[in-house]
């Protein structure tokens, strides 16, 4: 039997010949577990998928197969952020691109370039059309269309968007019987996806884990994977589709939109590190091959503290970050560091130049090493929320890439502990938000020592020279 060849090249799809000369179709590249889902074409099916196994890919295929074989058909596709609704529908656009579907436009709507997108839409030659949205109550109302509904788990509030969202099915009359897809991963037990997956009823269920992708084609080292992410609870939930006892978005976008501000910047002039500055404090995660580096600068001006600076290094020599990095610290008054793993080797070096920070050992320099441990997540990320409930206290840059980094931090409740956790992106996984996080930490350190000096007191002359009250 001739074996067969799957590629996915310079981001499009591609076909190519078997060993025997024959050329494989489209739908030949989904792998089994894929192909099962696609072709189910039950009218309500759920997916409970392991990370990176293909969810958005292969909804997509069944998505714009829809489209080619029934004119005027509408697909909306709710997803936990924009960059996923924008990666999803990105996906169609593969599809249709391998089968040869000509898109007659695609719209992006927002309010402005760094606004957050209200929808983006694409729309093909026989009218069928795909509507991407970051899915809340608001975002999913008034449309009636088939209903793809990704990390449907990770939206904010998913009950209440699902009550927004159904209705988008009833109608028959307008372009023939509607279906619902719904892919996640798993987070936390008793919300709707929970509840969906764990009744008795007439939904057609999929669970695919991280061993039965492998099983079944998807080429991934599991070992490696799970000895790189080092973290059981996010293993378990992540890849083996465990529902934990709960999970809750740590800064929701609406939270988000009161900080944004066009006083902070995610750059700024380099001249700003080449002299003294007041209030500057800096958080810093770092990261080496997988995950960039992030630096952030914040600067108090009153009792307001504002992102001066996101600096953002990937994959580069730890020397090579010191002496980018050593500069901010240089102007700064406190630094928090991230101190685990990789970050250790950074950490010490910023220690032999600037003085480590702590005051219990009588260590007053600029350097706080944080190792990442569960209590230290538990001190940092709270304090960050309560930055961000006050947002007369906190200026953060109205940029995309930023507000989705702050927006996919978790609060992961398991075994009735409560962790923080992110899910890991091309991006990272929260890095900015862990640099934020830290940055505001080293702004409520301690400023220095205590001192003193004589004061000059009524007495005789001698007693004021030694600073004595007689």
């Amino acid at each position: 039997m001739a074996k067969r060849k799957t590629a996915l090249a310079g981001g499009k799809l591609t076909a190519s010949p078997t060993e025997e000369g024959s050329v494989i179709t489209p739908r030949d590249l989904l792998l089994p577990y894929q192909r099962a889902w696609s072709d189910d074409d039950s009218r309500f099916k759920i997916g409970i998928w392991s990370r990176q196994t293909g969810k958005d890919f292969s909804s997509a295929e069944e998505g714009v197969r829809d489209c080619i074989a029934h004119p005027k058909t509408e697909w909306l596709i709710g997803a936990a952020g924009e960059r996923q609704a924008l990666e999803s529908l990105g996906k169609w656009k593969e599809w249709a691109e391998a089968y040869k579907f000509a898109v007659e436009d695609y719209v992006e709507d927002r309010n402005s370039a760094q606004a957050l997108i209200n929808s983006a839409s694409i729309v093909w030659q026989n009218g069928s059309r795909a509507i991407a949205v970051p899915a809340n109550p608001n975002t999913v109302r008034g449309y009636s269309a088939n209903v793809l509904l990704t990390e449907f788990a990770f939206i904010e509030d998913p009950a209440a968007v699902w009550r927004a969202i159904l209705p988008s099915i009833t109608n028959p009359l307008r372009g023939g019987q509607k279906k619902v897809r719904i892919v996640t991963t798993p987070n936390g037990k008793g919300d709707k996806t929970h509840d969906l997956w764990s009744k008795d009823n007439k939904w057609s269920k999929h669970l695919v884990t991280i061993y039965d992708a492998v099983r079944m084609g998807l080429p991934v080292n599991v070992e490696e994977l799970k000895e790189a992410l080092d973290d059981p609870e996010g293993w378990a939930q992540e890849y083996e589709c465990e529902f934990l006892d709960g999970s809750n978005v740590l800064l929701p976008y609406e939270l988000i939109a009161l900080a944004e501000s066009i006083d902070a910047s995610m750059s700024c002039d380099p001249d700003f590190f080449n002299y003294p500055q007041r209030g500057i404090h800096l958080g810093i995660d770092f990261g080496r091959t997988n995950d960039p580096t992030e630096c952030v600068t914040l600067q108090r001006a009153g009792d307001i503290d504002i992102v001066r600076e996101v600096l953002t290094l990937r994959r580069m020599s730890t020397p090579d970050q010191v002496e980018i990095i050593a500069p901010r610290v240089k102007i700064a008054n406190r630094v928090c560091v991230d101190y685990t793993g990789l970050g250790v080797g950074f950490g010490d070096e910023l220690v032999k130049r600037f003085g480590e920070w702590k005051p219990a050992e009588h260590k007053f320099g600029k350097i706080e090493l944080c190792t990442f441990s569960v209590q230290l997540k538990r001190e940092i990320f709270p304090r960050l929320r309560r930055k961000f409930e006050a947002p007369t206290k906190l200026r953060v840059p109205i940029d995309r890439v930023f507000r989705e980094d702050m927006h996919a931090m978790q609060q992961v409740i398991h075994n009735g502990q409560y962790n923080y956790w992110a899910p890991r992106t091309k991006e990272g996984h929260s890095d900015k938000c862990t640099a934020l996080a830290l940055a505001n930490r080293a702004v409520g350190s301690v400023s220095g020592p205590f001192a003193f000096r004589p004061l000059a007191v009524r007495g005789t002359k001698r007693s004021r020279r030694k600073g004595l009250l007689v």
